[in-house]
């Protein structure tokens, strides 16, 4: 059957019916060239104006441009009724096919998950994730979808001011993997190189937004932290995990300096992000003072990772093989489903689909 309008398989014709079936309309390229006009198939083809039919639409060039923009700019949107996704490495005689990382990306609603405090940090983890490595074995369809997402992330930050620290550091490495595949190398990635090189120029200005963020000052009439008690400031203190936090903070105000600086806080977020080395237990065992365990943070961030801490993540069901958000749950048959969950770190979702 005849199609109307634009589509990404042709330059998109356009067709009337006559009493001898289907004929193409081929306008004047001029016509044409105007995007906003709209053609109006009876007033062209009243009486015998089969006769004004002068020559192609448009020059090759042309079309492809205007291809190559369309599709760019086309925002691919994926609906699932399940928010799950089974996770299939090899063809059985039950199955068929296997699972990628560019169908669980589209399947797991990523986009509804940035809206999630508890879910941002772990989604933009697992995209700077992808940033580094994976981008390459991406579709077509995930890639509109990857950064269709991502623009979501860069204006949530842009609107809630939340963690834009994180952001920049996705946007730094997807940055500097997409020069190394399309300006300093051979492009290896699935599309039309012109088509990322206009990505990159996006994220470019996504990086010049986030720099130029300023985060006002909340005018609020109530208590603030600064009103309460040290040692409850302090007891806040301890629940940070991330050193940037505390190194911050403690530049607000000269009292949270003084709380930031403590050693006993360097050496309880030792203790929770190396524990498990041998060398860190050794130090936790010595009551040797001396110590300077915020120095000695920093040292074995060197050459240790860091623990990862989220407030929700997905799950991956043991027992069914399924990768599901808890909150969504999934249709699962096992007794005791819960004894079948495991937590999925980013990292972890990326090896799930190394093959």
């Amino acid at each position: 059957m005849p199609f109307l309008g634009k589509d990404w398989r042709s330059p998109g014709w356009s067709w009337t019916k006559t009493e001898d079936g289907w004929k193409r309309i081929i306008l004047f390229g001029d016509v044409l060239e105007d995007n906003n006009g709209e053609i109006d198939l009876k007033e062209l083809c009243n009486g015998n104006n089969e006769n004004l039919f002068v020559g192609d639409v448009c020059e090759l060039s042309t079309t492809k441009r205007k291809k190559d923009f369309y599709n760019n700019n086309t925002k691919s949107q994926f609906v699932f009724t399940d928010k799950w996704i089974y996770i299939q490495k090899e063809s059985t005689k039950e199955r068929h096919g296997y699972c990628t990382l560019g169908e669980a990306l589209n399947r797991l609603d990523f986009s509804s998950a940035i809206q999630d405090l508890r879910r941002f940090n772990y989604v933009a983890k697992l995209f700077q994730l992808i940033a580094r490595s994976q981008l390459t074995s991406l579709s077509g369809a995930a890639q509109k979808n990857y950064f269709n997402i991502l623009e979501k992330i860069v204006r949530k930050v842009l609107e809630d001011h939340y963690n834009p620290r994180l952001v920049k550091e996705l946007l730094q490495d997807l940055s500097s993997t997409l020069h190394s595949l399309t300006i300093h190398g051979r492009c290896v990635l699935v599309g039309n190189v012109n088509i990322w090189l206009c990505r990159l120029e996006t994220i470019v200005k996504w990086q010049q937004e986030l720099n130029n963020l300023q985060i006002p000052k909340q005018m609020c009439t109530g208590m603030s932290f600064s009103d309460l008690p040290l040692h409850m400031q302090n007891k806040i203190l301890y629940k940070f995990s991330d050193a940037c936090d505390i190194i911050n903070l403690g530049q607000a105000t000269p009292t949270l300096h003084i709380l930031s600086e403590n050693n006993t806080l360097w050496k309880k977020l030792c203790h929770f992000h190396f524990s498990d080395r041998p060398f860190c237990r050794t130090l936790a065992i010595t009551k040797n003072d001396n110590v300077d365990w915020k120095l000695m943070y920093f040292t074995l961030q060197k050459h240790y990772p860091m623990k990862e801490q989220y407030g929700d993540t997905l799950h991956f069901c043991k027992h069914c093989s399924i990768l599901f958000w808890k909150d969504s749950g999934h249709p699962c048959t096992a007794n005791d489903p819960d004894s079948c969950l495991m937590p999925i770190s980013p990292q972890h979702f990326i090896d799930l689909f190394k093959f």
